[in-house]
């Protein structure tokens, strides 16, 4: 089949974390013989800043890596939907893009059901990888859905959240999952850093500044801990505290780049953004995934693993507060019999589970449910429902 997807960027991972599994999902994809063409904006928000701070030298480290795979970069006025639509089989568009081009596929998809082209029909379906649904529900009354076969979300209860507002009536949960090609163990490095604990995340517009200090800044301090921090858009004062209390700021890293850094360290932790410790249970995002693909002990702040993605005590280890996190640190680090089990059972798990290939399967099912070039009946949309 030909695949068109339209993300916010396959290039850069600068404080994009689905970048991650967009190239999972499409070397899989380019893996088993289909066709894929991605598609990204010109004027991205994460692809600019990543040229700005680090220039191509960073776009071209990441073909190396992905040498398969490639990102047609557009505008709106050099996209051509309807040539992409009678190129596609299925196109999937991501939740970060412009209105503009959201409702244009949904549209066209309507036109060439209703007229004289009808034979000509591609599938195509809405992918939400966000917390924008619970924090500024406003935000889709930007998007018309009703004209999209149906939604894929990446946790159950976005899924209830589409299904009960009446936004569409063929959604499914599709979590996102680690790209084994790429996030396995790797060997230490003796040309790289070596530390007791890493933290690899970014800041997210104060989302999680308190919890940051209470699940990675103070224990980090108390245990002493040897430790590197690498991330963006951290304002000045929480880079401050982190020289302060002996945390070393490393800055961005190439997401490909992770799994070497975590094989120079003993220990990592999770720590989410308050929507999706509060809000979006069952949503854990991509970096546990990366973690335990990896092989490194995974200590998390609070979060509800509802949909029995994980096992807590055999994957990973939760930790309530500062105290209980020092401890599950301290058992992890004194304990090696122990940590080995913790990254032995997390791996099993992610290879057994929770791998794109994996995800993959799970689209093609969805696929053959939908008939893929069938005529599917429009449903509710978006807008309409929420008015």
């Amino acid at each position: 089949m030909k695949f068109s997807l339209f993300y916010h960027s396959l290039e850069s991972d600068w404080n994009h974390g689905n970048a991650h599994f967009l190239r999972g999902i499409a070397s899989e994809l380019l893996e088993r013989g289909h066709q894929v063409q991605i598609y990204e904006p010109a004027d991205g928000w994460s692809r600019e800043n990543l040229l700005h701070d680090h220039g191509t030298a960073a776009i071209e480290a990441f073909y190396a890596v992905y040498p398969s795979l490639k990102s047609q970069i557009y505008t709106q006025e050099s996209l051509d939907l309807e040539q992409v639509a009678a190129d596609s089989d299925v196109v999937i568009v991501h939740e970060w893009n412009e209105p503009w081009l959201v409702n244009g596929f949904g549209e066209l998809r309507n036109r060439l059901q209703q007229g004289a082209n009808s034979d000509q029909k591609f599938c195509l379906l809405f992918h939400d990888t966000h917390h924008r649904v619970v924090s500024d529900p406003r935000w889709l009354h930007r998007f018309r859905l009703d004209y999209y076969d149906g939604i894929l979300a990446f946790g159950e209860v976005l899924t209830r959240l589409y299904q009960e507002h009446g936004w569409s009536d063929a959604v499914w949960t599709w979590h996102e999952a680690a790209d084994t090609r790429v996030f396995y163990p790797r060997e230490p490095n003796p040309d790289l850093p070596f530390g007791d604990l890493v933290w690899v995340g970014n800041c997210g517009d104060d989302e999680r500044a308190a919890e940051l200090n209470e699940f990675l800044i103070k224990p980090v301090r108390a245990l002493e801990l040897h430790t590197h921090v690498y991330g963006v858009r951290y304002p000045r004062e929480i880079l401050q505290k982190f020289a302060l209390k002996g945390l070393h700021y490393c800055g961005w890293l190439p997401n490909f780049r992770a799994p070497e850094i975590f094989a120079n360290h003993r220990v990592t932790v999770h720590v989410p953004r308050r929507y999706y410790a509060e809000s979006l249970p069952g949503i854990p995002t991509i970096r546990p995934f990366e973690a335990m693909a990896c092989g490194i002990p995974l200590v998390s702040a609070p979060w509800d693993d509802v949909e029995g993605l994980f096992t807590i005590g055999q994957d990973y280890l939760m930790a309530e507060d500062n105290q209980q996190m020092q401890r599950h640190l301290a058992t992890i680090l004194l304990d090696t019999d122990f940590a080995q089990y913790l990254s032995d059972n997390a791996l099993k798990t992610i290879r057994q589970r929770h791998t794109c290939g994996h995800r993959v399967d799970q689209l093609l099912e969805i696929l053959e449910d939908l008939h893929v070039l069938q005529v599917r009946r429009p449903v509710i949309s978006a807008a309409a429902a929420i008015a």
